[in-house]
């Protein structure tokens, strides 16, 4: 659990967020203790990690895979490891019956998109991301201009 929430740790760091650690590490032990959930990998050695939830999906018709964290260290980019975890993490997915993988990207993180893409993924035309905060969130926005 450590190791898991240091790399999210570094993750949002590098995105510009700080990180609850106690809600993150809660997050990750209601995950790790009911696989209907989803399923966390660690990239080994120490690289990064990958969490896919599941979810039902009307619009596939059962139940889908979201890659909800994908982190690569910076010193462990450009080895391949991020692309082979991400392959073995949709295997997975085949294995148990998942209809379809998911990701919400960046739409100024062209390397991520990349390495997406190289995996399968492509842009669902018509579809935008929203969300309603219903309860406290293990990151919060480093605000860049003091307010």
């Amino acid at each position: 659990m450590p190791e898991l929430v240091a790399l999210m740790r570094a993750f949002y760091a590098e995105a510009g967020f700080t990180l609850d650690e106690e809600r993150a590490t809660a997050g990750f032990a209601s995950l790790l203790a009911d696989a209907r959930l989803g399923r966390v990998w660690l990239i080994e050695p120490a690289a990064g990690y990958i969490v896919v939830t599941f979810v039902h999906a009307m619009e596939f018709g059962g139940m889908t895979a979201v890659v909800d964290d994908f982190y690569v260290r910076p010193e462990a980019r450009g080895e391949g490891l991020g692309t082979a975890a991400l392959a073995a993490a949709r295997r997975a997915c085949e294995d148990l019956g998942m209809r379809a993988m998911r990701v919400e990207v960046g739409v100024d993180n062209t390397a991520a998109q990349a390495v997406y893409r190289s995996a399968g993924f492509q842009p669902l035309p018509g579809h935008g991301l929203m969300a309603a905060t219903l309860a406290p969130s293990c990151s919060a926005r480093k605000l860049e201009h003091g307010g």
